[in-house]
């Protein structure tokens, strides 16, 4: 969870690490950007993206979520740093283009 806390946090200046809803909250200028969790029923850390709905990569879960999709993360492998970095660019990109108002 640390190792996913610095790749986020490396991504841009403009993110900043928050405490919402009891989980650690990662906000592009103040909006809502990611967070990081385990999942209740498979036991593995994921990184939610706020505004999943707008992705449509196979490796992005929505299950009952109408906004958020989230990336489970395999605890017993490395990290799969070039995705993990390619998703949130992607979604950095949203915020910046305007799509998502800041």
């Amino acid at each position: 969870m640390l190792a996913l806390k610095e790749i986020i946090l490396k991504q841009d200046k403009d993110i900043t690490n928050v405490l919402k809803y009891g989980m650690p909250f990662f906000c592009y200028k103040g909006k809502m950007f990611c967070y990081l969790w385990i999942h209740k029923k498979l036991r593995q850390p994921y990184i939610g993206i706020v505004e999943g709905k707008h992705f449509d990569e196979a490796f992005l879960i929505q299950e009952d979520r109408s906004r958020m999709k989230i990336m489970m993360m395999d605890s017993d492998m490395d990290l799969p740093l070039e995705q993990i970095e390619k998703v949130l660019l992607k979604a950095l990109n949203l915020y910046k283009s305007g799509i998502i108002k800041v």
